[in-house]
């Protein structure tokens, strides 16, 4: 009885911390306005409920894959080319966080570097570059 009301409980908290974090989540996308502003660099305002549509399959895909740890074969390239994907979503949900909030002006202009904003901005890139591949090919062996 004592097992059965453990795993009752485990399965509540779960499902109330997928619900708590997929909400903080969905709650950081709208306001980032992520898929407006998409439709609207891209002109496709038409295809609005496909970038949707591709948010809410991508987590209901991640969340599965993740929780029976699907395991796909599929080889070096493959593995690339789905981390380069990956890699293109956060870059551009900490851009978006970055232009909502206006950080890099906001920075650039109370150390008086204003003139070398693109150079702060490379710098930034090129540290979040060296610290991935240092966590991939170093910390990880």
């Amino acid at each position: 009885m004592m097992i059965l009301l453990q795993q009752m409980l485990s399965v509540i908290l779960g499902a109330a911390g997928g619900i708590a974090v997929g909400g903080g989540v969905i709650a950081l996308i709208i306001v980032l306005d992520i898929v407006p502003r998409l439709a609207q660099l891209t002109h496709t305002y038409n295809r609005v409920h496909w970038y949707e549509g591709a948010l809410i399959t991508g987590s209901l895909t991640g969340t599965l894959a993740d929780f029976w740890m699907w395991k796909i074969p599929l080889g070096y390239a493959a593995s690339a080319l789905i981390g380069l994907f990956c890699g293109v979503f956060i870059g551009m949900l900490a851009a978006a966080l970055t232009e909502v909030l206006n950080v890099l002006p906001i920075l650039a202009k109370r150390l008086k570097l204003t003139g070398y904003l693109f150079g702060l901005l490379m710098a930034m890139v090129a540290g979040k570059v060296a610290g991935s591949l240092f966590d991939w090919f170093v910390y990880r062996q």
